[in-house]
């Protein structure tokens, strides 16, 4: 039995559960051919709930935002989410989810149909016993659970939580550097847009590249090559370049403090304590940076209301000095 044409082609069934419903009379009389469509309804429902995560952990709300244009937004995620599920091989989940229930999916390769392919899930409980379909659903959940907090990696809802999951890091380096703690949160938040914005790996996981280090001939780790902007006799002009990616906020502030403590380059930028402006200068001198307007920039946020209010909130929350 073929499925409704109107059932494939219904937006609620791609992206609301309830559009189940209409899936559901035709699973009855032919389960194989509902598979398919089910599992790249999952796909786009997971992948619009994606999105929406990533929406709500902006920094706030936009000059020109409004509800009008919130609505909008939803339905472009709700559109994009249908064209990345049904584009392609998508995000693999519709894939995966059918062999693991026992079907092979279109874009599968034939040694797919020998078995199905189980993906233990190491972050819950192990599988229900009760059937090996019970077992693929749950390892299914937990690969799919697994690759959105890989998306999602670190990725602060605001300027306190930034600040927050950074100090203790921050501190770390600003003692070994000479400087304040807020000096170096400030040019991480510069370099980052207070952490929304950083090199992504080619799987869509953060590079946690807080203060976009490049990769050059002595660094021998990963990097990740993204277009950025650089400033030529005062012009700005887009280039591709590669850039150190690191497996945690903690490595990059470790990086940071050995790559700016070693080199006599930047000399100048250590020990100024908390002269913020004097350790960005000290970095612009070096050529750390080619923005003519480097240094004003990182001192305008170490000495702003939102840095300070951060501070201040994790002063209060942890009793600690902030400098």
């Amino acid at each position: 039995m073929a499925l409704p044409t109107n059932a494939l082609q219904s937006v609620s069934t791609w992206t609301d559960l309830s559009g189940f419903n209409a899936l559901r009379q035709a699973a009855q009389s032919d389960s194989k051919a509902a598979l398919p469509v089910v599992a790249r309804q999952f796909e786009a429902i997971f992948t619009q709930m994606m999105l929406k995560s990533m929406r709500e952990a902006s920094m706030g709300d936009g000059l020109f935002d409004s509800q009008g244009g919130d609505a909008w937004r939803d339905m472009y995620d709700q559109q994009l989410s249908i064209v990345l599920s049904q584009g392609g091989r998508g995000l693999g989940i519709a894939d995966m989810l059918e062999r693991q229930l026992g079907g092979q999916s279109a874009s599968a390769p034939a040694s797919a149909a020998l078995g199905p392919v189980h993906v233990r899930d190491t972050d819950g409980p192990s599988p229900s016993v009760a059937g090996e379909r019970d077992e693929s659903l749950d390892s299914v959940m937990g690969a799919t659970r697994r690759f959105g907090r890989r998306v999602l990696r670190w990725l602060p809802q605001d300027a306190q939580a930034f600040v927050r999951d950074l100090a203790p890091y921050a501190r770390r380096a600003a003692r070994k550097l000479g400087v304040s703690m807020r000096a170096l949160l400030a040019q991480a938040a510069q370099e980052t847009q207070w952490g929304q914005h950083m090199p992504v790996r080619a799987d869509g996981s953060s590079s946690n590249n807080l203060f976009g280090i490049k990769a050059g001939g002595g660094w021998g780790g990963v990097s990740v090559g993204v277009p950025t902007v650089e400033f030529e006799d005062g012009v700005a002009v887009r280039r591709q370049a590669q850039f150190r990616a690191y497996d945690s906020p903690a490595q990059a502030f470790a990086d940071y403090a050995d790559l700016i403590d070693s080199s006599p380059r930047y000399a100048q930028a250590r020990g100024h304590g908390d002269d913020v402006r004097g350790f960005a200068l000290g970095l612009v001198q070096g050529g750390y940076a080619t923005d003519p307007a480097y240094a004003e920039k990182i001192a305008a946020i170490a000495n702003g209301e939102t840095m300070h209010k951060a501070l201040a909130a994790l002063k209060n929350a942890v009793g600690l000095p902030t400098e």
